[in-house]
């Protein structure tokens, strides 16, 4: 069993490598249009714990080169699992690595754009879990790098429920015109983590824990235990409510649940937001938090309004005898002749009106019926070696996360903007513009 990289290993390993003598495995293949899908991927995986640990089954069938993690318990132990990989505390060397193809990114959101970037420009493919930015400008230099590279680069958005078959079936019915033609969307989550502010200094980070390096770009905080509490694929839940660390649930659940309405609207940057919640917070986001979205028609619904809401707001149940509470997190799609009700495996169509005796809908023959997805990370990996096409790519997630970024500036703002999607750009106020973007502490580039 490989030992952990100390520090004094680890800037060895970094000076090694900036002189060239880092020896890489063997290469497998270059993966890509045309190649064998029998062929091996050089993988990194950056993150090992929690969502990091969730790879391993997926994973276990390629070539993993390379593992990551500011922990370096974690690391140990994912390096029981694959001992021939070259171990890293720094992601920046790592990328750097001779013979990877691939990398797959489960680090703090906050590093999750940085990560991404760096690896597309590095020629290498990417699966990022969710969010895959902190804020616009995130979301849209990942996405504009995946679009320069989309002829040669297979991408994936971690948001793994999408693979859930009843995506596709909410997806059917809203394009069919199951509810009549569309004319608003919502979704919501119930999640409530209230926090006073970011914690205290508390004592010295443990030897193990490279606590700058966790950081990163971020400004910077003074460690306290409780940031790292939390137990695996939960850890999130101690620090991303945090600004300059999350973007609390619109990043959070709000990726996962936002999907299941993205997939079936079509839809491509709004022109406008607006939101409002529990009052600002400089330290904090917001727990209760509504946010609107104005939505162009496109080739075939009208213009549409989408909504997200969290923290106990909701929206408007359909029906006084259809409670939407009791759903934790879903979507309700309104049409002219009623409404869809959608968690992540089930839904509810409710004709409503006059007229709204289903009649006007045809639904699909079982086998026009959009074919399952199959196995998320394995749709990621079946791409590196041939298609370079998923479902989830940094085109489709890249947009839908820059609207929920976007709602966050309306409500920092706390009133309706107009948003230029082309340009990148609020076109009636300068003091949205300023928050498109995050401040990074210095020597840490997002696009690098």
């Amino acid at each position: 069993m490989k030992h952990p990289v100390t520090r004094r290993a680890f800037l060895s390993q970094a000076a090694a490598l900036g002189s060239g003598l880092l020896i890489a495995p063997a290469r497998v293949v270059r993966a890509g249009a045309g190649q064998s899908p029998n062929a091996k991927l050089n993988l990194a995986l950056i993150g090992t714990w929690g969502r990091g640990a969730a790879h391993f089954d997926a994973i276990r069938g390629e070539n993993v080169a390379a593992l990551c993690d500011v922990d370096e318990r974690h690391l140990a132990s994912a390096a029981e699992k694959f001992p021939q990989a070259k171990q890293y505390v720094d992601w920046r060397p790592c990328l750097d690595q001779k013979g990877l193809d691939a990398v797959i990114c489960c680090t703090a959101d906050h590093t999750h754009a940085f990560i991404a970037t760096w690896a597309m420009n590095r020629g290498l493919h990417v699966y990022c879990e969710k969010p895959l930015g902190n804020s616009v400008e995130e979301a849209r230099v990942v996405r504009a790098t995946y679009l320069k590279n989309k002829h040669k680069l297979a991408t994936q958005v971690g948001t793994q429920r999408h693979a859930n078959e009843n995506f596709n079936r909410v997806s059917e019915l809203i394009r069919d015109g199951a509810v009549g033609e569309l004319e608003q969307v919502s979704a919501w989550g119930n999640r409530k983590l209230p926090r006073p502010g970011y914690l205290p200094a508390q004592g010295e980070p443990p030897a193990h824990l490279h606590y700058d390096l966790w950081v990163g770009p971020s400004p910077f905080h003074p460690y306290n235990a409780g940031y790292f509490s939390g137990g695996p694929g939960m850890n999130c839940l101690q620090w991303n409510m945090y600004w300059d660390f999350g973007t609390g649930q619109v990043g959070d659940m709000g990726s996962h649940t936002m999907d299941l309405a993205w997939k079936a609207i079509d839809a491509a940057l709004p022109i406008s937001a607006e939101a409002k919640g529990d009052p600002f917070h400089p330290e904090v986001t917001p727990v209760a938090l509504e946010a609107h979205f104005e939505h162009p028609a496109n080739r075939w619904r009208p213009a549409i309004r989408v909504s997200w809401y969290q923290g106990g707001l909701m929206p408007e149940s359909p029906s006084s005898w259809v409670d939407l509470r009791r759903i934790g997190h879903g979507a309700l799609f309104e049409g002219s002749k009623g409404y869809l009700v959608a968690d992540f495996d089930s839904r509810l169509l409710i004709p409503a009106g006059k007229g709204a005796d289903l009649t006007y809908y045809k639904g699909r023959t079982k086998d026009t019926l959009i074919p399952p997805l199959g196995g998320f990370q394995q749709e990621w990996i079946d791409a590196c070696k041939g298609s370079l096409r998923t479902s989830c790519d940094f085109d489709y997630g890249g947009t839908m996360i820059e609207m929920m970024m976007l709602g966050l500036v309306a409500y920092r703002v706390g009133r309706k903007i107009r948003y230029d999607g082309a340009a990148g750009r609020v076109t009636d106020s300068p003091e949205a513009n300023e928050l498109l973007r995050r401040t990074y502490r210095p020597g840490w580039t997002l696009n690098g």
